[in-house]
């Protein structure tokens, strides 16, 4: 029996899964589908719960639907609860799982990238305090990380992310940004600063450690200017295609039933049709 997965968002058409999990599925040899589900938001409560009836074993949630789907899981985990929306949906014993991946995906693509680059726990340092900062401060706290410096733009947004991760969080003026680089092990860009059609994100990085490692959470483009620029001064980096790919893993083995490998011809593929696009 064909066992069927899907993406689902409003809009979809950008997503990169089908791709991702349709070379997984032809790489093991197994009879089942992936494929973009165009989902509008007030038709997000019914469609889950008829997810199972229409043959889907489970499914990714991207936007708009990343925080209603949290809200319509009859069980969430941890990670889900903890970032406070899902990127990951599957049936079990007829009842809708959810769980937040991006947290993995952040911290295995730095595991890839940099191995030993939570060795010292130094501080790290956060810019963003959306969705994807959310993960990230997930699993740098999950790591034992005791001191994280949070910017964002709006600070206001900064302050509420902060409170949600009582404790380790600290949060400081965006335009001091370069100055928190000092003592720091790690500086992650959350933001969507960097992205095609977006600003640069500015930031002067010499006043950063030589230990320091930079992750860049964009992948449109593959090489941002702060991963260039980290390049440029002997910093270690990691870029964004990689947390793509290791936060799908989890999702394709819930419902295919096999442990999947970011494999080099894998980022080729997804690499090639970024840059195509």
């Amino acid at each position: 029996m064909t066992i069927r997965a899907c993406v689902i968002g409003w809009p979809v058409e950008h997503s990169r899964s089908p791709l991702i999990h349709g070379y997984w599925l032809e790489r093991h040899g197994i009879d089942g589908s992936y494929t973009k589900q165009a989902v509008a938001p007030d038709e997000l409560a019914e469609f889950l719960a008829v997810l199972a009836t229409h043959g889907f074993a489970g499914a990714n949630v991207t936007v708009p639907h990343k925080e209603a789907a949290l809200a319509l899981a009859d069980e969430a985990d941890d990670a889900a609860r903890a970032i406070g929306a899902v990127n990951t949906l599957w049936i079990d014993n007829g009842a809708l799982h959810a769980s937040n991946t991006d947290a993995y995906g952040f911290l295995a693509n730095l595991d890839e990238a940099a191995p030993g680059w939570d060795d010292t726990k130094c501080a790290a340092l956060v810019l963003g305090a959306g969705g994807a900062a959310r993960a990230v401060l997930h699993g740098l706290l999950g790591r034992g990380f005791d001191e994280i410096r949070l910017v964002n733009r709006t600070q206001a947004r900064a302050e509420a992310l902060a409170a949600h991760f009582a404790g380790s969080v600290r949060v400081f003026e965006w335009q001091d940004r370069g100055a928190q680089l000092k003592g720091c092990g790690l500086v992650v860009n959350a933001t969507t600063l960097g992205m095609s059609g977006e600003s640069p994100l500015e930031i002067d990085l010499a006043g950063a450690e030589q230990t320091c490692v930079v992750s860049d959470l964009v992948y449109s483009p593959l090489k941002t200017k702060l991963l260039s620029s980290a390049e440029a001064l002997g910093l270690r980096t990691a870029e964004g295609l990689g947390m793509l790919l290791h936060q799908a893993a989890p999702g394709f083995e819930k419902w295919f039933g096999v442990r999947p490998e970011v494999t080099s011809e894998l980022r080729a593929l997804v690499s090639a049709d970024l840059e195509g696009s």
